[in-house]
């Protein structure tokens, strides 16, 4: 589904205060605001919410966690205790806490090719071996195949983001 196929109803509410929600409704994305907002925070809020709800529908179809166990397998890597999207890193694509194995990858890379995708979770779990960024460390990432091209991807995703 694309930005312009998603119709959006917004509701003011002079009981609604500070928050700001979105939720699903017979097919129509319904955001409630407060009534004081202004034509411009409404749309900047439509704008967001809407992008979250698309990502969030394109994350449904990736199986992290089959992913990461069949990358992990054939890299020779260690499988993460648990994989998860999160939809909070906005300057990551990835992160992991090496104490629990958990990894966390940025659900904007939903929208990215797999093997860009691949790459992120290779360099994760990378990190369940080797925390830092050492030559121990690229050792491992680079054994993904696509790392050089995947690493330019996300460069230029990021400048093109700042525009």
């Amino acid at each position: 589904m694309t930005d312009d196929t998603l119709q959006v109803e917004v509701v003011r509410s002079a009981r609604r205060r500070k928050t700001v929600q979105a939720s699903i409704v017979d097919g129509v994305l319904r955001v409630a605001i407060p009534a004081h907002l202004s034509v411009a925070e409404e749309e900047r809020w439509v704008r967001e919410l809407r992008a979250r709800v698309l990502r969030k529908r394109s994350t449904a179809g990736v199986d992290l966690c089959a992913r990461a166990a069949r990358l992990a397998e054939r890299h020779g890597l260690p499988a993460p205790a648990g994989i998860e999207w999160s939809g909070r890193q906005q300057s990551r694509w990835g992160s992991c806490t090496v104490g629990s194995g958990r990894i966390r990858i940025s659900s904007r890379l939903a929208e990215s090719p797999r093997w860009v995708l691949d790459y992120v979770i290779v360099h994760e779990l990378a990190h369940l071996a080797v925390p830092g960024h050492t030559a121990e460390f690229w050792a491992l990432v680079n054994r993904y195949p696509l790392t050089e091209r995947a690493r330019g991807y996300l460069i230029a995703k990021d400048e093109s983001a700042d525009q």
